[in-house]
């Protein structure tokens, strides 16, 4: 308990201390089980609740000037368009493009392996031609589609810097623009055309549609008043 008051005084966020009584209570149990302590002194010990922040989701205009940005005359322009336009359109995480196969493109479906579990996810007719045209202009016949200069996947981190850099250009709030906000936006998109929240977190890969209620909060807000 003190350790958790020592945070708070310190300035860390309700998250960060939540976070941390959870290791806390983790680490105590897991040596409880190994029979190295008696009880788990933690167990009693709680943090502040914290209040979930909604990201403020693009809108269908701000999409538009974003995906208009990258230039589709050089290859990291093709490669930047596509992605996003791939993120966009199938509400994958950011960590899941590596999925993202020549293979998958020709098939019309990629298959994600992730957290234990495996999920099918379609992919449009439109964006599978333009995944296969921007691969044959990098000469890619196999294996993953976007690839860094040195033919090595792109990461996470390149990823989020590459759409912040087009924030400026596009006229978008930076802080709007980030990977997830684009799955964000496409199980807003989802749940406001079918209304079904169970097909939506299919599709998002959640486990619990606890979750998915969470990506939809915002739609969810603008039923309330109509």
């Amino acid at each position: 308990e003190d350790y958790i008051r020592g945070l708070t005084r310190r300035g860390k966020s309700a998250a960060t201390v939540t976070r941390s009584v959870a290791s806390i209570k983790s680490f105590y149990n897991c040596l409880l089980s190994r029979g190295l302590v008696e009880s788990n002194p933690a167990r009693n010990v709680t943090a502040a609740k914290v209040e979930r922040k909604l990201p403020q989701i693009l809108t269908s205009r701000e999409v538009e000037l974003f995906l208009a940005q990258p230039e589709p005359t050089d290859a990291k322009g093709c490669r930047d368009r596509a992605m996003l336009e791939l993120l966009y359109a199938t509400g994958i995480r950011v960590s899941e493009v590596r999925y993202i196969t020549v293979e998958a493109a020709r098939s019309g479906q990629a298959d994600i392996a992730l957290k234990g579990k495996v999920r099918t996810i379609l992919l449009p007719g439109k964006l599978c031609r333009k995944l296969l045209k921007y691969a044959r202009k990098q000469k890619i016949a196999s294996g993953e589609i976007f690839l860094t200069r040195n033919e090595k996947g792109i990461s996470r981190r390149q990823i989020w810097a590459e759409m912040k850099a087009l924030c400026d250009k596009a006229g978008v709030a930076p802080s709007k623009v980030f990977p997830h906000n684009l799955r964000h936006l496409f199980a807003k998109c989802f749940y406001e055309q079918e209304k079904d929240l169970a097909h939506l977190a299919d599709l998002l890969g959640h486990s619990s549609i606890e979750t998915t209620r969470i990506y939809v909060a915002v739609s969810a807000r603008a039923h309330e008043q109509i």
